[in-house]
């Protein structure tokens, strides 16, 4: 029965996936949403995305779920809202100097999970399953960009 398991990629996901999420959500347990706010506290940190609206497609996020990620990061001094100069209409979400500190040490907490999820696997097996990782991600992403990652923790 454990081959027959193993061998069953749902499964084998699932497993990752779920370990995972224990070890990320328990690292971010003081961060406003958990691993979600890290996950948009990082991008607003290392890529520059103009407005909420394509923030919330960068995550793969509802945008109504994205303002209550937003309001709780900013209300603990994290990012804030500025207005586009490009575009007064807009609103820019920009990393505080506090977020930057946190984001960063997030990453170090995020490697810690990773190893710890991957512990099992020698350390090129564990760069290599991130690279196909992302690399699946992101050819789901580019063909389905309405796939919403959020709902892989909900139970059917």
């Amino acid at each position: 029965m454990a081959s027959r398991l193993a061998s069953n990629f749902g499964w084998s996901m699932a497993m990752v996936l779920r370990r995972w999420q224990e070890f990320a959500e328990e690292a971010f347990k003081d961060l406003p949403h958990g691993s979600r706010g890290f996950h948009l506290l990082s991008v607003v940190v290392h890529e520059e995305v103009r407005t909420q609206g394509a923030l919330a497609t960068r995550l793969a996020v509802d945008r109504t779920v994205l303002t209550y990620v937003i309001d709780d990061l900013e209300k603990a001094g994290l990012i804030e809202r500025q207005q586009d100069p490009r575009d007064r209409r807009a609103c820019r979400i920009v990393a505080t100097e506090q977020g930057r500190k946190v984001q960063a040490e997030g990453e170090r907490r995020m490697a810690d999970a990773e190893r710890h999820v991957l512990g099992g696997l020698p350390e090129d097996q564990r760069e290599a399953f991130r690279d196909f990782a992302d690399r699946a991600a992101e050819a789901i992403f580019n063909a389905a960009p309405g796939t919403d990652p959020c709902r892989a923790t909900e139970r059917p």
